[in-house]
């Protein structure tokens, strides 16, 4: 009986064996630990560590699974627990043999065997099943002080969100340190100051050309005979990117330069190589497969699971290996097998004379299994993919297939040509550079050399206006004429937002989260309404800015940077055998259970963070003094569903002071918010007669706009054909005039009136309406 977890590898791993073996499919994990309080607890003192027990039972959706599993196995000669190579397959494994125990199937069962595989061919799981092994105790001891400490931070600070902060649960471990990142990024955007500056591009008349000649190359097109270069040295210094502030300082510059001759003063010819990237690993494939085809983590993830199951595929076997590594190296015998696809395919000078090997550069690198490939790169090429192939598998598979292959090629090699000018003799320098394609090497099957998704040009590609001709044209001592001068202003640019890709990448650099981990953080910090996306970029909700906040201030340990790092690091070490999990599990709960404590004394009335905590009488002049009541501070206020800015006195008997305006300048009366696809309320921002805040609210009957905190029995203002993220402070305001009286009807002097029900606008008079 051989055991996988999903039913399309089981049909795959059935027809490789044969009858002599039943493969039956687990679908994921069958056990977990319960959502209720005292699933994992310290449990006294075992030796020299603290003991723990964590009570493991059956998931419901498992249970007919796992009497499968148990029926089958039962009296079998040889039980072979097939899960994938990873941690969370050695942990499967483990649970399938416990649950087995447990019911007394083990002992009737002639043996078990764990194997792993890293492609689903005939070979691989044949050579698998002849190196069995026992379950890796170290591998299943990371696993469960892992679980535990998700547990752990799940199941003790959600209650406190829930009690704090109405609407927040916990993003989890490590999903909150990713939520960091992204409102970190927001606030250094929203704190950006642009700054202008200046640049100095010099249009020069290649040496080779008369004036007649240059002159009618111009005609023909801007720079069609011109060498492009810009200024970079003044007056014995070298310039920086930022070195010109004013136009006035610009224009002068360009006044010298054109007062007189510019001189080639040195040419300088070398080569260049670009080497290629190392096959793809899970962080890598979702950054390339954002950038070039669009894909989500999580679209990046299922196709990747669809392709490695061989999904479409008549012969049975998957297309590329186990997609979840961080290790960047492959077999001595899949080198083998590209080298020679290469030299079929291209030529055997695009095969370099000695193997590429690589090594992770990424923090806490496992490197436990290989990098991503094709299983047979030579017989399956993008070219001759199985038409039963999706659009998403086939680009995908294009994808994996080329860098995989580019790999093991030789570099592109480039011939670079810079040219350094004189101007005002001697006090001003320019410099032009171009770059030209002398052997395209593994570029012939992967083009890397386009700029990612926010980063700009090379400098040299900036600069290259002419080409190979000009720069090499031009000799030292020449004088060159300045045909067109630019003064070009430009301004600082505030930092990108995080996209999935570069989230990925940032996490992946802090060494924070492991390759199995990326999708789900992305796709739950998006589900809990933390995160939504514009476009590819990841904006923070107000709720998830909240929760941020809160967790900052009360909790800033757990979601530091270097310590969420370094207990990635202490769990390696579980799973290497060089820590135990009890203590690396106790050294975390006993301060972390100190720190939930402390949060029973913690007043929701007086929240943290921006734009301050209401502690003391408000100095004078204090631009945080609340507007309205004139005594109260401006701080953050958790709502149902994200946070406000509100004053102080919101609570306090005597004054309650209801001023209220939204957490961020976008959610006010522009529209331009980012709003979580499940929020049932927003507030859009004051009434500028009254003061008084304005929310959109989900009711049972529909969305509705209201004013204040309005007695249950007053009428709410209901409004259809409007979303929750669309309804701005105008549409608002209109709706809370309504209902209007429009003037007098000329027959009988009653007035007419304008308003708004469950079908739309309408307008009344005497007990008679019409649609509008």
């Amino acid at each position: 009986v051989v055991v996988v977890e999903s039913p399309t590898k089981a049909k795959k791993i059935q027809g490789f064996l044969g009858d002599k073996y039943k493969v039956l499919a687990s679908y994921g994990h069958v056990r977990d630990l319960p959502p209720k309080a005292g699933s994992a607890a310290a449990a006294g003192v075992a030796g020299e560590e603290e003991d723990w027990y964590l009570d493991w039972q059956v998931l419901d959706v498992a249970r007919p699974r796992m009497a499968e599993i148990a029926g089958a196995a039962t009296g079998a000669p040889l039980l072979v627990l097939a899960t994938d190579p990873d941690r969370e397959g050695e942990a499967i494994s483990w649970h399938i043999s416990q649950e087995l125990e447990k019911r007394g199937v083990l002992r009737k069962v002639g043996g078990v065997q764990r194997i792993t595989f890293t492609e689903i061919t005939k070979s691989a799981v044949t050579n698998a099943l002849a190196a069995g092994r026992q379950v890796s105790q170290p591998l299943v001891d990371a696993y469960r002080a892992r679980r535990a400490l998700d547990y752990l931070v799940g199941f003790q600070l959600s209650p406190v969100l829930w009690r704090k902060l109405p609407g927040a649960r916990s993003a989890g471990r490590v999903q909150s340190v990713a939520l960091r990142l992204v409102c970190e990024r927001e606030a250094a955007i929203e704190a950006f100051n642009p700054l202008a500056y200046w640049s100095i591009a010099a249009m020069l008349a290649p040496p080779s050309r008369g004036a007649a000649a240059a002159a009618a190359a111009a005609a023909a097109g801007p720079t069609a005979a011109l060498i492009r270069s810009r200024l970079t040295h003044a007056d014995g210094r070298r310039l920086g990117g930022m070195d010109i502030r004013s136009q006035a300082e610009a224009e002068e510059l360009a006044r010298r330069i054109q007062s007189g001759p510019v001189t080639v003063a040195r040419v300088v010819v070398r080569q260049q190589q670009r080497h290629p990237g190392a096959p793809f690993t899970t962080s890598t494939l979702q950054q390339e497969a954002s950038r070039r085809l669009g894909f989500s983590a999580a679209r990046t993830m299922r196709v990747a699971q669809q392709l490695y199951e061989g999904a479409g595929v008549c012969t049975g076997e998957g297309l590329i290996t186990y997609m979840r590594t961080d290790g960047v190296s492959i077999s001595a015998e899949a080198v083998a097998e590209l080298r020679a696809a290469n030299a079929a395919m291209f030529g055997r000078g695009c095969v370099p004379p000695q193997p590429r090997w690589y090594k992770s550069r990424a923090k806490n690198a496992q490197e436990a299994h290989e990098a991503i490939r094709p299983t047979r790169p030579a017989a399956v090429t993008p070219s001759s993919l199985p038409a039963a192939l999706d659009p998403d598998q086939a680009a995908l598979y294009d994808l994996i297939w080329r860098r995989a292959v580019a790999s093991q090629m030789t570099s592109a090699a480039y011939d670079v040509v810079s040219v350094e000018f004189e101007a005002d003799g001697g006090r001003l320098g320019l410099r032009a550079s171009g770059r030209v394609l002398r052997d395209p090497g593994y570029l012939r099957a992967y083009n890397d050399d386009e700029p990612a998704e926010g980063e700009e040009p090379a400098p040299e590609a900036e600069a290259a206006g002419g080409g190979e001709d000009e720069g090499a044209a031009a000799r030292e001592n020449q004088g060159l004429a300045a045909q067109q001068l630019l003064a070009l202003q430009h301004a600082t640019r505030p930092p990108p937002r995080f996209t999935e890709a570069s989230l990925v990448r940032a996490l992946e650099e802090r060494g924070i989260g492991r390759p199995s981990t990326y999708a789900p953080i992305m796709t739950l910090l998006q589900d809990r309404g933390y995160v939504c996306r514009e476009g590819r970029a990841l904006l923070p909700t107000s709720l998830g800015r909240v929760l941020t906040s809160f967790l900052e201030h009360y909790f800033a340990t757990w979601v530091d940077y270097d310590f969420t790092s370094d207990m990635e690091g202490r769990l390696d070490d579980v799973a290497s055998g060089k820590a135990a999990w009890r203590r690396v599990l106790s050294a975390f709960w006993g301060p972390f259970q100190a720190a939930v404590g402390s949060m029973a004394a913690i007043r929701t009335t007086q929240p943290p963070g921006a734009p301050g905590a209401a502690a003391g009488p408000a100095p004078q002049r204090d631009p945080r003094r609340c507007p309205k009541c004139g005594v109260g501070r401006l701080v953050l206020k958790p709502s149902r569903y994200g946070g406000f800015i509100g004053c102080s006195n919101f609570a306090d008997e005597a004054l309650q002071c209801d001023f209220a305006r939204p957490l961020l300048p976008s959610e006010g009366a522009d529209g331009g918010s980012c709003v979580p696809f499940n929020a049932t309320e927003r507030l859009l921002g004051s009434h500028p007669d009254t003061g008084q805040p304005v929310y959109v609210r989900l009711g049972p009957y529909g969305l509705y706009v209201q004013a204040g905190d309005a007695p249950k029995k007053e009428p709410k203002k209901k409004k259809t054909g409007f979303t929750i993220q669309s309804v701005t402070l105008e549409a608002a305001l209109a709706l809370l005039a309504l209902p209007r009286t429009l003037g007098l009807h000329p027959g009988d002097g009653q007035p007419v009136v304008a308003n708004t029900g469950p079908f739309g606008p309408y307008v009344a008079h005497d007990g008679v309406s019409a649609s509008l």
